[in-house]
């Protein structure tokens, strides 16, 4: 593969596995369905009951006649029990906790008992149907899901008998004639509908089992209730209808107790139905094609129930443990609020004044970089401004190949004069003061980088509203907890600050990963500098304008992320300030920002499955509740932020949009990092729109420049192969050399980390730096246009039409 080719592999976004996620996805759906569908909630019948029809049609032999109406074979038959002869019959279950608990009521009285099961719940508990044969009792068919068949289609009804069946089979091996039909009582109470359904049942070979004495144990009126309505009439027989399920059946089980030694000492006999009414048993042997598709079934239920089950769990441990962590965060950030402001009132230490040299790394910026400069020339500190050109192709410059963003920002390290360096993105608008913010907390010697507060400046649309919304509770609530905690992972590239000496002790900008930014924090975080936030530092940024170059960005970014955690992983095991950075900074961002995220779509999922299977109005609150307890977040991240808050409105949209996005980008990021694809430094289309950018320094003073003073000392670096091209930006002459600020060590009882990427050197092949002179705070930049324009490469000052100059003589 020739270079070309492979430089153009390298910088493709690589398609996701749709293929390989659809398969995952239509899995977990499948078997929440399975679980759903074996659910006796399932459908908008389960729970609906037809009013009483005409009765012209039921035989008077029937209505008249006995509980078990045989109508196979053309013709219907009403049987009876004999006096003093009953069966106990159990509806709705099994249920692991009452018909284990029944049967041994009945195994104690030596009394066997007929329970007409749902196929549903027989799925999720098979065990319970093989015990109920194996203790002498007789399984019915109470249908799978519980509907009334008097409102059901034939297909409906013929899948709810062959369903159960099916279960029956593949849990005991025998298949079962008899069925009762739910909402069912006596045959004196039938309607024209219900007799259809019994004809129905009888030209598929079944047999209907109605009851003849009702306990209403249902109702829970008590246990003397209970055995009062089970007694027989004087010395009638028949079937006295109990429940195994649905409730709180410990009344049921305590009037067995008393009931059956009760009819015993009357005189009674207990039955199965099928004994009691003359018929063959019920329970018949399954062929072996009913007995492996059901032992399927059944096994594909088992699965489905405990997949969900631990699912639930799974996703209450993790809600929880996310909803502590977000009310942990509210806590910190507004103790860190405080603290700043007690900060800010009472300085501990002398105000850093020492120039910082600020670094642009610019890749085809040019609809943003004249902001940009215009900007950081407009700061009320002392700045040498590094402008490093990439390779860009649209005009900025067309000197050397594009190198990737470390290494451009590499060329401007080396370049710097000064120990505080300031690094900001092409498309980065400064505020008067932030470089003067960010450049304070160095007076601390042991702070390695400063973080400032990234804000999206083009909030014109519903993408970028929603990216505002997630870096103001989002991304700058996490930075002032880990600020509190000592364990910041992340100095956005858009706004952050570096001491010379760290960068340079930890091998400057490494271009292992695609987040070069993450990665360099992590490092010097490792290797025991601090690592601060400054939340005043604001900058103004543009945001991707569209979903596709949000995709792109947000690739780069949690790619990056993941290539950062594995290559730092061996400083989980360190001890000292390194180890706890790490267990900190590194635990916090695998678990939450890439771990939880991962299996948050399964949330979705099941917020889908609540409302189609489950209590529909519960699952609306819980949803409600966690949206809620976001909205409590998102208000105090605004009010922390002084941002307005009727754009929180789009929170509840950005649940159903945006964070799916979100969810899609970690996955595809995951699978690139398993295939170890790798991306070039993306580049987003920029407008160069700051609508939100503020004009004034926070007091309402107009901003300012500095005094001229001579220009700083230019490090001796080889030129580029190529003349750099003319560049047109106005400043003013410099006429001292400013002080840098002292550079101090790494404290001693840090445990160093040797595998860091070693220092980069410049060379002619590298990209082109464009060096202008320090300015101090003194004139607006109007009046600094007016000046002499003179813009310093790494070798001499370039002139009007790209000629080279003759150097000048030092001053």
């Amino acid at each position: 593969m020739s270079s070309p080719e492979r430089k153009a592999r390298r910088g493709r976004v690589p398609k996701p596995k749709w293929f390989l996620l659809a398969i995952a996805v239509a899995m977990i759906a499948s078997i929440l369905a399975l679980n759903g569908w074996v659910n006796p909630k399932v459908g908008t019948d389960a729970d609906r009951q037809a009013p009483r029809a005409a009765v012209d049609k039921v035989p008077v032999s029937v209505l008249d006649g006995g509980s078990v109406v045989d109508a196979t074979h053309g013709q219907v038959h009403s049987i009876g029990y004999p006096a003093k002869t009953v069966a106990l019959t159990f509806d709705d279950g099994p249920d692991p906790t009452w018909t284990p608990r029944i049967l041994d009521v009945l195994e104690r009285n030596k009394v066997p008992g007929t329970f007409f099961v749902l196929g549903s719940l027989g799925a999720q508990h098979p065990d319970l149907l093989r015990d109920i044969v194996d203790e002498g009792s007789e399984i019915g068919i109470h249908t799978f899901t519980h509907p009334d068949l008097t409102t059901v289609s034939q297909d409906r009804l013929t899948r709810e008998i062959d369903q159960t069946q099916l279960v029956i089979a593949g849990a005991t091996g025998r298949v079962s004639y008899l069925v009762r039909p739910p909402y069912s009582s006596e045959t004196l109470a039938l309607d024209n509908n219900q007799f259809e359904v019994v004809r129905e049942l009888g030209d598929r070979g079944l047999v209907a089992a109605f009851t003849d004495i009702d306990t209403f144990d249902w109702e829970r009126k008590g246990v003397d209730s209970i055995v009062a309505a089970g007694t027989p009439k004087n010395g009638a027989g028949g079937a006295i209808l109990m429940h195994d399920a649905g409730g709180d059946r410990s009344e049921t089980v305590a009037a067995l107790e008393r009931l059956i030694p009760a009819l015993k000492a009357q005189g009674y006999t207990f039955t199965t139905v099928s004994k009691g009414v003359g018929l063959p048993p019920a329970d018949q042997p399954a062929s072996a094609s009913d007995h492996n598709l059901g032992w399927g079934l059944v096994t594909s239920v088992s699965v489905a129930t405990w997949f969900v089950r631990m699912f639930e769990i799974a996703l209450l441990v993790l809600g929880l443990l996310v909803i502590a962590r977000l009310l942990l965060i509210l806590v910190v950030a507004i103790a860190h609020r405080r603290r700043a402001r007690r900060a800010a009132a009472r300085p501990t230490t002398a105000p850093v004044t020492d120039p910082v040299s600020v670094i642009i790394p610019a890749y085809n910026e040019k609809e943003c970089i004249a902001a940009t400069l215009r900007a950081v020339t407009a700061s009320d500190h002392p700045v040498e401004i590094i402008v490093v050109d990439d390779g860009s192709t649209d005009g900025t410059a067309d000197i050397v190949a594009n190198g990737g963003k470390p290494s451009a920002l590499n060329n401007g390290i080396r370049a710097a004069s000064y120990d505080i360096v300031i690094m900001l993105d092409g498309d980065t608008i400064f505020e008067p003061d932030t470089a003067r913010l960010l450049a304070q907390p160095f007076a601390d010697p042991e702070v390695g980088a400063v973080a400032g507060n990234a804000k999206v400046a083009n909030r014109t649309s519903l993408v970028t509203r929603w990216q505002h919304i997630e870096y103001v509770i989002g991304f700058n609530l996490d930075r002032r907890m880990q600020d509190v905690f000592g364990c910041i992972t992340t100095v956005p590239g858009a706004v952050g600050a570096f001491r010379r000496t760290a960068l340079l002790a930890v091998g400057s900008v490494s271009d292992d990963t695609l987040a070069e930014d993450t990665d360099l924090t992590m490092a010097l975080g490792i290797n025991g500098w601090r690592v601060v936030y400054e939340e005043r530092a604001r900058a103004w940024t543009e945001a991707p304008s569209t979903f596709g170059q949000l995709w792109r960005q947000r690739y780069r970014w949690s790619y990056g992320t993941i290539q950062s955690l594995w290559k730092h992983r061996s400083a989980l095991r360190s001890r000292g300030a390194s180890g706890r950075y790490a267990r900190r900074g590194l635990l916090n961002l695998g678990i939450f920002q890439v771990a939880l995220p991962l299996i948050a779509p399964l949330i979705d999922i099941l917020l889908v499955y609540g409302l189609i299977f489950d209590d529909t109005v519960r699952t609306l609150v819980l949803w409600g509740s966690v949206l809620a307890i976001q909205t409590v977040a998102g208000i105090v991240a605004f009010r922390l932020e002084r941002e307005k808050m009727r754009i929180l409105w789009l929170l509840p949209l950005q649940q159903f949009v945006y964070r799916q996005l979100m969810y899609a980008v970690l996955i595809q990021s995951v699978s690139a990092a398993l295939t170890g694809i790798r991306l070039g430094w993306q580049k987003l289309r920029r407008i160069g729109r700051f609508e939100n950018v503020p004009t004034q320094n926070r007091d309402g003073a107009a901003s300012n420049v500095v005094a001229a003073r001579r220009p700083a000392t230019i490090p001796s670096v080889p030129d580029p192969r190529r003349p750099a091209p003319t560049q047109h930006v106005p400043v003013q002459r410099a006429h001292r050399q400013a002080r840098p600020v002292p550079r101090p060590r790494p404290r001693p009882d840090v445990e160093p980390v040797t595998a860091v990427m070693p220092a980069m050197r410049l060379s002619p092949a590298e990209s082109p730096t464009t060096k202008l002179p320090v300015i101090p705070p003194a004139r607006t930049f109007a009046e600094a246009e007016q000046g002499t324009v003179e813009v310093w490469s790494l070798g001499a000052p370039v002139g009007v039409g790209g000629q080279p100059e003759k150097q000048r003589p030092p001053e």
